[in-house]
């Protein structure tokens, strides 16, 4: 790469921006974009998070951060309900991970959802030139590229979609389907999390819109060559295993041990939503205890789960049902001095969240369906190598195609689940050793940072993709 190349500025689009300076507080995506911004500088564009009864006409938001911008902007609330509520979190979000039974397909919504994309496009175009690298991040920007080309940007433009695609049969069922993926090819490079979702991108584009697959990645429409490929997101594993080591992470360790009193504590940390299979993992742990009596005040199970878009209606149908259940387990099975399950639905730090992990000897990570699951790969980071956890992870996340020593479970499966605790459980230390080695390597060699140069390495190459 030329020293031309390696000064074009990294120019960031997601729904929500940063943080950059709170290791504490960033989630994947700011990670995995941090060092990438603070080296190059760059700008970091997106939503303020606030509303504005003239939005349009509100200047943006900037604060500097080293050599990067993170410039925001408003949306009204008619946007906010038909853009984010709405078309995003009603449509496309159950769309994305199987769930057309939730599902909702309203016109008035997708209009607003594609005026967003519009209105941010052309609030981004006086910012940005023909040089600069654009990467425009997950399911709130499919329209993104489209307008930004409608402008006039001539520039590299690339697109990251953090949750799943699903095959044809599934994506055909929205109205806009062939509109959504027709403007997906605006970019000109397009990332999955895995080669699953890559594959049924590919498959809609040659199925449904005519277009061609070469070798490579390479898809062909028209007179337009884009490329689609696999690029599983990892995590700052070093910053994560530092984490666990810090006192807020120690102090929280200790207490979950002192919780436990010597039992087999088994933790799951994900946001209140339905694509996390809670409700599946609470029947699973309900199975191990009504088939394996002598796992009866031995076991304890910890659910961590906060609150997600709490005012939609799925969401919170989804809390009284998870609620109900724990209920019922804890009912049929504590004793005065063993309570089987709890859940909290507080958040918590993500160094306190290291230490939890750290002091677990199982966490269940059982999404009906995700696009990567980083919580799999910080509990991996966060464990102490000579005494470490079990991982029972989802064959339905994305992470099982690198995570593959964790005993992979079919969430659906009440069976399956109690089948791998009660392996889990009984595991001896040298078998948890070696799952966790392998575990581990692969976790430490495919970190965040890594994630954002290969796809950024692909991105500035022009097409002249490497063998």
């Amino acid at each position: 790469m030329s020293a031309v190349e390696r000064e074009r500025r990294l120019v960031v689009v997601s729904n929500r921006v940063g943080p950059l300076d709170d290791e504490g507080k960033a989630g994947g995506l700011a990670v995995g974009l941090a060092d990438a911004l603070r080296r190059r500088g760059g700008l970091w564009f997106g939503w303020s998070g606030d509303t504005a009864e003239n939005a349009a006409a509100a200047k943006e938001k900037t604060e500097i951060v080293g050599d990067t911008a993170l410039v925001t902007i408003d949306m009204t609330e008619e946007e906010l309900n038909g853009f984010y509520l709405g078309y995003a979190n009603r449509t496309l979000w159950p769309l994305l991970h199987y769930r057309l039974d939730l599902a909702e397909f309203d016109r008035g919504s997708e209009a607003i959802y594609r005026g967003v994309n519009a209105r941010f496009a052309e609030r981004l175009m006086p910012l940005i030139d023909a040089d600069d690298l654009v990467w425009v991040h997950d399911y709130h920007f499919f329209f993104f590229g489209a307008e930004l080309r409608r402008l006039g940007f001539s520039g590299r433009l690339g697109y990251f979609l953090h949750i799943p695609f699903p095959p044809p049969e599934i994506v055909s069922a929205l109205p806009a389907a062939h509109d959504l993926v027709s403007a997906m090819l605006a970019f000109d490079v397009l990332g999955f999390q895995t080669e699953t979702d890559r594959a049924n991108f590919a498959a809609f584009v040659t199925r449904e819109l005519g277009g061609e697959a070469g070798e490579d990645g390479l898809l062909t429409l028209d007179d337009r060559e884009v490329v689609a490929r696999a690029f599983p997101i990892g995590i700052d594993a070093e910053g994560f295993e530092r984490f666990a080591l810090s006192p807020e992470a120690g102090e929280h360790e200790e207490m979950l041990r002192d919780i436990a009193r010597d039992r087999v504590q088994i933790v799951g940390v994900d946001r209140m939503d339905y694509s996390k299979g809670l409700v599946e993992r609470l029947r699973g742990f309900g199975r191990l205890l009504e088939e394996h009596p002598d796992t009866h005040g031995r076991v304890q199970f910890l659910q961590i789960a906060p609150l997600s878009r709490a005012e939609l209606e799925a969401y919170a149908a989804l809390r009284r049902e998870l609620e109900e259940l724990a209920g019922h387990i804890n009912g049929r099975f504590a004793t005065l001095d063993w309570t089987p399950v709890t859940i909290m639905t507080r958040p918590f730090t993500r160094r306190a969240l290291a230490g939890i992990y750290r002091g677990a000897r199982v966490c269940l990570v059982t999404p009906l369906r995700d696009g990567m699951n980083l919580v799999a790969k910080e509990f991996v980071a966060a464990q102490d190598p000579g005494d470490p956890g079990v991982l029972v992870l989802s064959r339905f996340a994305g992470a099982r195609a690198e995570l593959g020593e964790a005993l992979i479970v079919n969430p659906h499966s009440a069976d399956d689940l109690a089948k791998a605790l009660r392996t889990a459980i009984a595991m001896e230390p040298d078998e948890r050793r070696r799952r966790h080695a392998a575990l581990r390597d692969a976790v430490f060699n495919n970190t965040a940072a890594d994630w954002c140069e290969t796809f950024l390495a692909v991105l500035e190459d022009d097409l002249k993709l490497p063998a």
